[in-house]
């Protein structure tokens, strides 16, 4: 039951947490980018890929922690999802460049976020 709890938890947090940089970032930069969403994947890779060694390699933090920050938080704060309707969404509008620029630009930051991760914490 702990376990739920800890999911539902990381899981408000992380949806709270991306729900307020979307509505900040109407406000920083241009809307043809999805900024919000490609900053969120990247961040949340990095962060996964940090956690996961600082919680599964080294046992420096509880690991119940795995439930409230990667499940629950990560798991909602992350948006790949979005990312995916975004990107039908430009090839819809007729914007291949920019669908093929952000597909590219977040896939290879998350990768590398992620790996840079477990680099830091190893």
């Amino acid at each position: 039951m702990l376990q739920y709890l800890l999911v539902a938890l990381g899981g408000a947090l992380g949806s709270v947490s991306r729900f307020a940089i979307g509505r900040a970032s109407f406000h920083w930069f241009h809307h043809d980018w999805p900024w919000a969403t490609f900053a969120v994947n990247a961040v949340g890779s990095f962060a996964i890929g940090l956690l996961y060694v600082v919680i599964t390699e080294r046992s420096v933090l509880h690991a119940d922690s795995r439930y409230l920050l990667m499940v629950g938080f990560l798991g909602a704060f992350t948006t790949f999802s979005t990312f995916a309707l975004e990107t039908v969404a430009m090839l819809e509008g007729g914007r291949w460049a920019l669908a093929v620029a952000y597909v590219l630009a977040t896939l290879v930051s998350c990768i590398l976020g992620c790996g840079l991760g477990m680099m830091v914490m190893r």
